[in-house]
């Protein structure tokens, strides 16, 4: 039975912190930042989230840290 490969994709966009948590970015900050979204939104859009413990489980078996 073969290597199970790691999911490029996924493995660009999430890391996992040191206690196992996984770590990713807001979406809804790459264009379209002038005026149809607010400063505080913005502002919050900017810093990373951590995901929940269900979609945890689906990304570290994608990213190959189970």
């Amino acid at each position: 039975m073969g290597k199970i490969r790691t999911h490029k994709a996924s493995a660009k966009r999430f890391s996992v912190t040191g206690s196992g948590k996984v770590k990713a970015y807001h979406s809804g900050h790459r264009h379209n930042l002038d005026h149809s979204k607010s400063q505080k939104r913005k502002r919050h859009l900017r810093s990373s989230q951590i995901l929940s413990p269900a979609m945890t489980a689906n990304i570290k078996r994608l990213i190959g840290q189970d």
